[in-house]
């Protein structure tokens, strides 16, 4: 009967040599305040009053978001949101006993991880210009991680991400940003606008040119077309005076009649087809006479001139 007494104390002896860690979690275990060994997910057993459960950690992905502020290589301030995404490194034991017992609370790996974070991005926007700085982004996510990853492991975890969601500027950077942006597109748009009236005008003078050519060769064309009008003109009635002249020779006409004939055809074809414009032409017997006989001149030069351009061509003909 007397060990019926002690079955409590048995059950409150079992009851602390047991203990539960949840999945995603490591468990530490300490002797006298020494590490001793860890407690993996699950029902573990340990030695009541001996072994203490110094920490349980947590193996799974956190995540903490921080904001602050950088200077520029030119003193311009850049406001920083920044989110980190971080865990443990692995599930070896000495990197446990490094997560445990490195920081002596969570609030200082925090800060410790904070400021880490802040300097280098501090450190790398110190060497940038407040222009540069919008599209470096990912330039500075990788200086950080590459600079961070080493100092991580040493604690026992590992960065898995930084994302820097917003680069701003103060206001009055920001105003003068935005002013250097909109005189920016009005040069570029008057620029645009200068070519573009550079383009009209250019193809405006280069069609009027064109114009100018194609009028110049159809005005050529025209006055070839007009002079070989005239000159067919001028063989044509040649011709005709020429068999006139013989017909009235055999005849025993005189040549004067021909020369009548054209005086009074020319006086009637100004009449039928003038256009309202004042010729004078001295149409009285005598003026008909000294008109004709100047006609019939020229026509005596001109055979004359036939003439000897004939015997000349005879001449050389004889000669070859």
């Amino acid at each position: 009967m007397i060990y019926i007494y002690y079955i409590p104390a048995i059950i409150i002896f079992l009851f602390f040599c047991f203990v539960t860690v949840k999945q995603g979690t490591i468990g530490v275990i300490t002797i006298f305040g020494k590490y001793r060994r860890i407690l993996h997910p699950g029902l573990n057993f340990k030695i009541p009053l001996i072994e203490v459960v110094f920490k349980k950690i947590s193996i799974q992905n956190r995540s903490t978001e921080l904001g602050f502020q950088a200077v520029t290589l030119d003193q311009a301030n850049v406001n920083f949101t920044a989110l980190v995404l971080y865990s443990v490194l692995n599930h070896e034991e000495e990197t446990i006993k490094n997560v445990a017992f490195k920081f002596i609370d969570e609030k200082s790996f925090m800060q410790s991880l904070i400021r880490t974070i802040e300097g280098n991005v501090r450190s790398f926007v110190a060497t940038k210009k407040q222009s540069e700085i919008l599209t470096l982004r990912n330039e500075i996510v990788l200086f950080v991680k590459e600079n961070l990853d080493t100092i991580l492991e040493t604690w026992g975890y590992h960065l898995i991400d930084l994302q820097m969601n917003d680069i701003t500027f103060d206001d009055e950077v920001m105003r003068s940003m935005a002013k250097v942006v909109a005189s920016n597109n009005l040069k570029a748009a008057a620029e645009n606008e200068g070519q573009a009236l550079l383009i009209t005008k250019t193809k405006a003078a280069e069609a009027d040119g064109n114009a100018v050519r194609i009028a110049a060769e159809a005005e050529r064309q025209a006055a070839i077309l007009r002079g070989q009008a005239v000159a067919s003109f001028r063989e044509e009635v040649a011709k005709g005076m020429s068999l006139a002249a013989r017909e009235m020779q055999q005849s025993d006409l005189d040549n004067s009649v021909i020369l009548f004939t054209m005086w009074t055809e020319t006086l009637k074809h100004i009449a039928e087809n003038g256009k309202g414009n004042v010729i004078f032409l001295d149409g009285s017997t005598d003026g008909m006479e000294k008109t004709v006989k100047q006609m019939m001149a020229m026509q005596k030069m001109q055979s004359e001139a036939q003439a000897q351009s004939q015997s000349h061509q005879h001449h050389e003909k004889h000669k070859k």
